[in-house]
C-alpha cells in the first residue's frame, strides 16, 4: 500500500511577514548607497567642488651683487710678543721690591734689588790691585826708557834691555787682567739692580723680600709680559697654503686678521697677518700663522682662546645669498628660485666660499632673483608658494 508524503509545514504568519520587511529594508539601503555614490562621483568631477592644495608658506631672500671677502678661520691662542721670567744673575739677599703685582712698567724701570755690599767689596779689591799693578807698570816703563838711552852709549849689555822690555809686557798683561776684574765687579753690581727689559705688565710675585737668591736656582722673581702689541697664533689646514701665500703676495698685504670671542659673537680686535710658519705639522696637517694686534685696552689676554680669521682675498662683484638658501643634493648644491608668479623652480648652482650667514654663488643665480631660505622641506619644481613673511634683501657685506 503506497504511503502519501506529508505536506511541508507552513511558516507561521508572523515569520513570513518579518522576512518580507527585511527584504524591503535591504532594498532601501542599497538605493540610498547608490544615490550617495552617484552624488559624490558627480561632485568629484565638478570643477566648482574640486579643491586645490594650499600654497606652501616660505621665506624668501633677494640675491644681490657685491664684493665678497674670503675669510679662513682657525682657533687661535693669544701669545705675547715677549714673556720674560726675571731671574737674578748674582747670589744674595733680596733687599728691596720696587713693584706691586700687576703693575705696568717700562723698559729700564727698577724691579728688585739684591744686596750689593759683597760686590762693592769685590770692586774695591779689584780697583786696589789695579792701582798697584799700574804703578809697577809705570816704574818698569821708566826703567825701560833709561835703558834705551844707556844702550846707545854701550853702558849696559843688550840682555838687560831685552829683559826690561819683557817685564813691561808682563805688567801690561797684569794691568789688563786687573781691569777685567774691576769691570766684572762693576757688572755684578749692575746685576744687583734688576730692571725691566721690556715694556709690559708684571704678574704675581714669586719671591718675597728678605729671601736669599741663588743665581744657579731655577726659581724666577716675577714674570713680565708684554701686552701691547700682542699676537695671536692660530693654525689653518695645509689645503689653504696656496691661498694664504697668494694673499700675502697680493696688493692687500698685509692681510687683515680679526679676533672674535669663543662664541664667535663679538669682535675683539683687528690686526694684520705678521708671518707664516716654515713647516706643516705632520701630525695634524696644519700650518701656524701669527697675527699682530694693537691691544691698548687689554681686550686680548695672554693664553686666551679666540676665533681668528684672516681675509685672504676679495671676490669682485659676485652674487650673494644667505647660506640657508643653498641645499645639498645627490648632484651637488641647488637652490629654489621663485618667479613673479610665485612658482618654484629648482636650480643647480656653483657655490663659492661662505662668510658668516652669507655665501657667494659663482653661477646659477642672478642678482635680483628670489631664493627660498625657509620652508624647503616639501618643495618641488612647479609648486606655488606664498610668503610666510615679507622678503627682505640681504644686508650689505662688511668689508
Amino acid at each position: 500500500m503506497a504511503t502519501v508524503a506529508a505536506p511541508p509545514p507552513s511558516l507561521p504568519p508572523k515569520f513570513a511577514k518579518g522576512k518580507k520587511w527585511l527584504w524591503l529594508i535591504g532594498i532601501v539601503v542599497f538605493l540610498l548607497m547608490l544615490g550617495l555614490f552617484r552624488h559624490f562621483r558627480q561632485n568629484a568631477h565638478d570643477p566648482k567642488t574640486l579643491r586645490q592644495p594650499a600654497p606652501t608658506p616660505v621665506s624668501l631672500a633677494t640675491a644681490h651683487q657685491a664684493d665678497f671677502p674670503v675669510w679662513l678661520t682657525g682657533l687661535g691662542t693669544v701669545t705675547p710678543v715677549y714673556t720674560v721670567t726675571l731671574k737674578s744673575r748674582v747670589d744674595g739677599e733680596l733687599m728691596k721690591v720696587y713693584f706691586k703685582e700687576g703693575d705696568r712698567v717700562h723698559q729700564g724701570d727698577p724691579i728688585v734689588e739684591i744686596d750689593p755690599r759683597p760686590y762693592q767689596v769685590q770692586l774695591a779689591q779689584a780697583q786696589g790691585q789695579l792701582i798697584h799693578d799700574q804703578a809697577l807698570l809705570e816704574n818698569a816703563r821708566i826703567d825701560l826708557k833709561r835703558y834705551e838711552e844707556l844702550i846707545k852709549t854701550g853702558a849696559i849689555p843688550d840682555q838687560i834691555l831685552v829683559t826690561q822690555q819683557a817685564l813691561v809686557h808682563q805688567y801690561e798683561g797684569t794691568v789688563t787682567s786687573d781691569q777685567s776684574q774691576v769691570d766684572n765687579a762693576k757688572l755684578q753690581l749692575i746685576y744687583c739692580h734688576i730692571t725691566a727689559p721690556v715694556n709690559g705688565r708684571l704678574g704675581i710675585r714669586l719671591v718675597d723680600q728678605g729671601n736669599m737668591i741663588l743665581a744657579a736656582g731655577n726659581m724666577g722673581l716675577v714674570v713680565l709680559t708684554q701686552l701691547d702689541p700682542i699676537t695671536v697664533i692660530f693654525p689653518l689646514p695645509q689645503d689653504y697654503l696656496s691661498d694664504i701665500q697668494q694673499g700675502m703676495n697680493s696688493p692687500l698685504a698685509p692681510l687683515k686678521v680679526e679676533a672674535w670671542d669663543r662664541s664667535n659673537q663679538h669682535l675683539l680686535a683687528t690686526g694684520e697677518l705678521q708671518t707664516l710658519d716654515n713647516q706643516v705639522d705632520i701630525t695634524t696637517g696644519m700650518v701656524k700663522l701669527r697675527a699682530l694686534f694693537v691691544n691698548h685696552h687689554d681686550v686680548l689676554f695672554p693664553n686666551e682662546f679666540v676665533n681668528a680669521r684672516v681675509r685672504v682675498a676679495v671676490l669682485p662683484q659676485v652674487t650673494v645669498i644667505p647660506v640657508a638658501g643653498v641645499q645639498q643634493g645627490d648632484q651637488g648644491p641647488f637652490v629654489f628660485v621663485v618667479d613673479n608668479n610665485m612658482k618654484v623652480s629648482l636650480r643647480k648652482v656653483k657655490a663659492g666660499p661662505a662668510n658668516g650667514d652669507e655665501i657667494a654663488i659663482l653661477s646659477g643665480v642672478r642678482p635680483g632673483e628670489r631664493v627660498v631660505t625657509e620652508g624647503v622641506d616639501n618643495l618641488r619644481s612647479g609648486m606655488t608658494v606664498t610668503l610666510a613673511q615679507r622678503a627682505s634683501s640681504i644686508p650689505a657685506v662688511s668689508q
